[in-house]
């Protein structure tokens, strides 16, 4: 079986452009304990492959962060397939505003040590203990206590365009 791409970048531009289909980009992440990565990469690049799905995906044992073009008549599909996903199970998805059929040009699965490059040591913790998701204006109250830690774990470049007031921004 397959588990690569076959076509260079040029061959596919071309491809999509002959198509000339409507394309969504996203993109989505989760933690979750991923006992055998590898065989989770596997999975992810067959079904995604047959769907035309491209992007860059990295897969760890800490869980799955995803930048995808999906084809917009295949969305459905692709929204089924990853809600039958234990943890992936209506994950939120960034939908760009702004769609390029060119954004992604081929499907990269790859198996990494980490999702995110944060620097942190996972053995001093669970990845999978998350917070409460809180709206906007809980969010905005909280952040307005002064006995708030708000860490902002934006990269270094999107921390210099932008963060919020008061933050740690350990990058």
């Amino acid at each position: 079986m397959q588990l690569y791409n076959k076509l260079s970048a040029k061959e596919r531009e071309a491809l999509l452009e002959e198509a000339g289909e409507d394309r969504l980009t996203l993109s989505f992440y989760a933690y979750a304990n991923i006992g055998n990565p590898e065989l989770f990469r596997n999975h992810l690049f067959i079904a995604w492959d047959q769907m035309d799905v491209l992007g860059r995906i990295y897969v760890a044992k800490e869980g799955i962060n995803a930048q995808l073009s999906v084809p917009a008549k295949r969305f459905n599909e692709f929204k089924a397939f990853i809600d039958n996903i234990y943890f992936l199970e209506n994950v939120r998805l960034n939908i760009a505003i702004e769609h390029d059929i060119k954004s992604f040009l081929k499907l990269k699965v790859k198996v990494r040590k980490k999702i995110v490059a944060d620097g942190l040591n996972d053995d001093s913790f669970d990845v999978t203990n998350k917070g409460v998701h809180v709206d906007a204006a809980r969010f905005n109250e909280l952040i307005s206590d002064p006995n708030t830690v708000l860490v902002d774990m934006r990269n270094h470049y999107e921390s210099e365009i932008g963060h919020f007031q008061g933050a740690i921004t350990p990058d």
